[in-house]
């Protein structure tokens, strides 16, 4: 039986605590409340929850999603090396690929052929535009949206309204409008290719 292509099959990877699992439940959310979508979001934890290899798979699509397991990774996104390197399987190849360019440096010629990579300094950018690490996964989240294109901007600001505590909400509204940014002048400043 071959694979129906969703809408957007993405794969998030982190180390526990880097807030990935808030930043898709909160895609999920904008999908199914505010866009009239589906959405199946799929977490799973290393043995060491905090600080071990997380990732989660998320999928969205107009029609009905019959099976959470995603098959074809068309965005993949990674901001530690060990998840990196550990999620890595089910990428589409012609799949867009986000890192943290200062801590994943590791990448193979096999991981690199055909797909395209975004490589910026996301946790770093965190550290030090907001003094909070776990704002790298706004920033992720606002880098996702602009490059996917999947949710409209609106309907992820809802959600982001939704799901996040009132004295975080700020923060995290700015945070995500940075990754916006990021994302807007990466994409002006060149078509993005494979990785050289």
């Amino acid at each position: 039986m071959s694979h129906k292509q969703h809408l957007l099959e993405a794969r998030f990877c982190a180390v526990g605590g880097q807030g990935i699992v808030l930043g898709t439940e909160i895609m999920a959310h904008a999908a199914i409340f505010h866009q009239g979508m589906y959405a199946v979001q799929t977490p799973t934890y290393g043995s060491q929850v905090r600080g071990g290899p997380t990732k989660v798979d998320l999928i969205i699509d107009k029609e009905e999603i019959l099976s959470a397991k995603a098959r074809k990774i068309q965005f993949f996104m990674a901001i530690a090396q060990s998840s990196f390197s550990k999620f890595w399987f089910d990428v589409a190849e012609d799949a867009l690929v986000l890192l943290d360019s200062n801590l994943v440096t590791s990448i193979t010629e096999e991981q690199k052929a055909g797909r395209t990579f975004l490589r910026l300094p996301v946790v770093e950018m965190a550290k030090q535009e907001f003094k909070n690490v776990m704002l790298s996964n706004m920033i992720c989240l606002g880098i996702t949206q602009e490059v996917t294109k999947v949710l409209e901007k609106d309907a992820m600001l809802q959600a982001i309204r939704e799901k996040v505590p009132a004295k975080h909400l700020e923060k995290n509204l700015m945070a995500f409008e940075r990754g916006i940014e990021l994302a807007q002048k990466e994409l002006a400043g060149a078509p993005l290719t494979a990785a050289s």
